[in-house]
């Protein structure tokens, strides 16, 4: 029994310093963003940076305090159904369109509302509390970090919405894929290796994770479970992900004027969009590539990004840029999410992001023929539908809203991107949006049947 007492308190000793580091992460990377910014919401998709920083509080106060911490006094009585996001059995919400027309509470009095939380959740962690806390609370910082993602890819919409094109913060270091710091001479981890396949012999492997009810720091969302089986064909993956200047070769060759190469519900979608490019290409025919592209530090040339890794396109033009690729190079197509996570299970994903250290990386998976740009670049869409793993069962309670709910008319992403934080990437991962979505940092690696020859 001592045994078991001394090493869930170095559990809880662990979670409350890795609580402290998320729960800061959050508010440091708001920092550059003025009271004006964190309050617009500029595409359906998109929340603003205030409601991020009061509905990540409101998770804790719902989820842990409320139920584990006696006598805990809610900081706002209306904050329970105003900062609720999509949990129907937790009552009524606001429209998410209408998140930005809340001027009040201010956000000063959302930054008082962190600081209450994170208190008495320290408070709460300084006690003698069971595995149920500390998995909540294990929860609820990762959930933390997938908003700190949003914020960064919703505040970037929102700064291309304005005429002036700002920048996300002239002191930061944090920058993204096609910023126009990322030159080849200086940034030699983004030179361009030629386009190559690794083969894998396939078979019955196994994919996802099988919880450890003994190990509560041993974290995966309910969708990455159960451990499973699945039998995999023989088939290869490219070594890289495909780049700004091979996307722009589609644009060339008429990519977005040829049916053919569009699924329908794609071809249907581009059309009533008005694509022509991905998401913040901009068409300037001063220029040699006749592009730019809007990044968090402003407008770039598109030649200073040619071998960085296309970024911000929707699963149709993914989908499509592998068609218009297997004319030339028959067989091309996107990966399924399976082959994915059995190719990069191995993969070293613990190199930080660009999050943390403002450049771009390259991650070789050892013994895997050089796979690089697996992990913390783009996200990477696959070819799978998001559905439940054989035997899922969602949370219990209002937490089984999390994931599961969401199993329908999504397309699976791996990977994580260069807004993902470090620790929030894994090779089992499950990202998962619409087939229109642009505004998320994603692009796509090729892969092909069959075992390289």
């Amino acid at each position: 029994m001592e045994m078991q007492t001394i090493e869930q308190a170095g559990v809880k000793h662990e979670l409350a310093k890795r609580f402290k580091a998320v729960r800061q992460a959050t508010v440091e990377f708001v920092g550059p963003l003025t009271p004006e910014d964190q309050m617009v919401q500029s595409c359906a998709e998109a929340s603003p940076t205030k409601w991020h920083l009061a509905h990540t509080s409101w998770f804790f106060e719902t989820f842990v305090l409320r139920d584990y911490l006696a006598g805990y006094e809610e900081f706002h009585p209306e904050f329970h159904w105003l900062f609720n996001s999509y949990y129907n059995s937790l009552g009524e919400m606001p429209e998410k369109r209408l998140r930005a027309s809340f001027s009040r509470p201010s956000l000063e009095g959302i930054k008082a509302y962190r600081i209450y939380v994170d208190a008495a959740v320290e408070r709460l962690l300084a006690k003698d509390v069971g595995d149920e806390v500390l998995r909540r609370v294990s929860l609820g910082l990762e959930h933390e970090q997938q908003h700190l993602e949003l914020i960064a890819t919703d505040i970037k919409h929102a700064l291309w919405t304005n005429p002036l094109r700002p920048v996300y913060g002239v002191a930061t270091t944090r920058i993204e894929a096609g910023s126009p710091a990322l030159r080849k001479e200086d940034t030699p981890g983004v030179q361009v290796r030629t386009l190559e396949y690794t083969g894998f012999a396939g078979g019955l492997v196994e994919i996802g994770v099988t919880p450890d009810a003994e190990d509560v720091r041993a974290f995966a969302f309910d969708n990455e479970t159960p451990r499973h089986s699945v039998y995999l064909q023989p088939y290869r993956l490219a070594n890289r992900l495909v780049t700004c200047g091979e996307y722009l070769g589609f644009m060339n060759d008429n990519g977005y004027t040829r049916p053919e190469l569009w699924l329908s519900e794609g071809w249907s979608t581009m059309r009533a969009e008005g694509w022509q490019a991905p998401l913040y290409w901009k068409r300037d025919a001063g220029t040699e590539s006749g592009w730019r592209v809007y990044t968090l530090r402003g407008m770039a040339l598109l030649e200073a990004m040619m071998e960085t890794p296309v970024c911000h396109v929707s699963f149709f033009e993914a989908e499509a840029f592998a068609r218009w690729r297997a004319i030339a190079e028959p067989g091309c197509r996107l990966p399924t999410e399976f082959e994915w996570e059995h190719a990069a299970g191995v993969a070293d994903a613990s190199a930080a992001t660009m999050l943390e250290t403002g450049a771009l990386r390259t991650v070789a998976a050892e013994g895997l023929g050089g796979l690089e740009q697996m992990f913390g670049d783009v996200w990477e869409w696959t070819s799978s539908g998001y559905t439940g793993y054989p035997g899922y069962r969602p949370l219990p309670g209002a937490l089984g809203e999390y994931n599961g709910k969401f199993m329908s008319s999504q397309v699976i992403l791996r990977g994580g991107s260069c807004v993902t934080p470090e620790s929030h990437i894994r090779a089992t991962y499950r990202n998962f949006f619409p087939a229109g979505t642009r505004w998320q940092f994603s692009g796509l690696r090729l892969a092909k049947d069959g075992r390289e020859q």
